[in-house]
């Protein structure tokens, strides 16, 4: 009989704990699943796993989406970690600083010229950098096709948030620290002064990208006076978020509420297990990340399967780490920074995770603020209708002098399939 020590014991029954909240919080993260399930289970009726697996194969193989690069450089946080961003710059003739191809760009910006001409026209454009921040679970690679439409026209900054994309995991989180919205506003910080020391900003956040500009906003205010143009609001939220029902009847919801926190502590613990369970069950996950991504049906399949590439690359121990953050995110008390800036709100109106009655409430505390909200739209705004965010964009850096008179967007960047496709 092999011996067991006392420490082993405690360790086995915590363990053990921690799989018996985990399982209770399956039920509840059942109910979430619930829709999810029902389309898969009918997909498993009539496509074979091989099929499937084939098919996201092929859409990996063929969707652009994600392939744009920029010229690289890395910004050092507060507690080390190096942070991962890109720029495009402008060149004189009107090109873009990244080349086609590899890391450097893509042959997907090679045909930008006439969308450059007719988007904006052929004068350059004025020295501002437009900075974006992404959202919880995703990279700067979620902004494709506004960085398709922008390149060559106004010089970016595209950034992977600390232990997302590129950037490396962060190091006081690895140390133990819990991760926090202030610490992603320090973060932007450093790739500003990396990235763009100098120059006027347009700031754009999705989600947590928004977030963490309110967090920036609230600890530098300095330069949201001195040096910010604008600001664009993207599927955000100011706070209250642990009051989001993620379109939930309210006892799973409570359920889920109770039990999240912990279970994803536990599912984090087990990372290696855990990532094999995500793979075993990409049906189910796929269809999870459909239903929090998109509000309308008939979005590109290829762009679809991009936004599964992008969350199911976050480990688990990352989403694990990030999460509780979001409860404790509160910056209404910040928005009146913004208030002498012109401001885009926009949201989709099917969004579940940040609802648009978030950007709703931002509103409200920047009257003068463009409020957009994308009928049809769920989360993943920018990816389900990139020529609406693209258009009130362009419109933005209009408005401020970032780029001269704006033409119609027309259908560049429509990831909807068209009747007889």
């Amino acid at each position: 009989m092999s011996e067991i020590s006392a420490g082993d014991s405690v360790t086995t029954a915590a363990t053990a704990v921690g799989w018996r909240r985990a399982g209770i919080a399956g039920a509840a993260i059942g109910v979430i699943a619930a829709g999810a399930a029902a389309g898969v289970a009918v997909e498993r009726l009539t496509v074979g796993r091989g099929m499937r697996r084939r098919a996201r194969l092929a859409l990996d193989a063929s969707g652009p989406y994600g392939s744009l690069r920029g010229l690289p450089g890395r910004a050092a946080a507060d507690d080390g970690t190096e942070l991962y961003y890109e720029v495009d710059e402008v060149e004189p003739d009107g090109g873009t600083g990244a080349a086609a191809g590899g890391e450097g760009g893509t042959g997907a910006a090679a045909g930008a010229g006439t969308r450059r001409r007719r988007l904006f026209g052929r004068k350059a454009p004025a020295p501002v950098t437009v900075v974006f921040s992404h959202g919880y679970c995703l990279s700067q690679d979620s902004w494709h096709f506004q960085r398709a439409a922008l390149r060559g026209l106004v010089r970016t900054v595209h950034w992977d948030q600390r232990s997302h994309g590129r950037s490396e995991r962060g190091r006081a989180q690895a140390d133990g620290v819990t991760v926090g919205i202030d610490q992603l506003g320090r973060d932007l910080k450093a790739v500003i002064d990396a990235a763009a020391p100098e120059g006027r900003l347009v700031l754009v956040g999705h989600s947590m990208g928004g977030m963490t500009m309110m967090a920036l906003a609230e600890q530098y205010p300095q330069l949201i006076r001195d040096r910010v143009a604008s600001v664009a609001f993207v599927g955000t939220s100011s706070g209250k978020l642990g009051e989001v029902s993620f379109g939930l009847p309210i006892a799973g919801v409570n359920a889920v509420r109770r039990v999240l926190p912990g279970v994803l502590r536990a599912l984090g613990s087990q990372a290696e297990l855990v990532e094999r369970g995500r793979r075993a069950t990409a049906d189910l996950f796929a269809g999870l990340i459909k239903r929090y991504s998109f509000g309308s049906r008939d979005v590109d399949p290829a762009v679809e399967r991009f936004a599964e590439r992008l969350i199911e690359s976050t480990p688990i121990d990352v989403v694990a780490e990030f999460y509780p953050a979001f409860t404790e995110h509160d910056k209404s008390h910040v928005l009146p920074a913004f208030r002498e800036l012109p401001v885009l709100i926009l949201a989709g109106d099917k969004d579940l995770v940040t609802p648009s009655s978030h950007s709703e409430a931002i509103a409200d505390q920047l009257p003068e603020a463009e409020l957009v909200i994308v009928p049809d739209a769920g989360h993943l705004v920018m990816l389900e209708h990139p020529e609406t965010v693209t258009d009130r964009l362009a419109d933005l850096l209009v408005r401020v002098g970032a780029v001269p008179a704006a033409a119609n967007v027309g259908g560049h960047g429509s990831t909807a399939q068209q009747p007889g496709d």
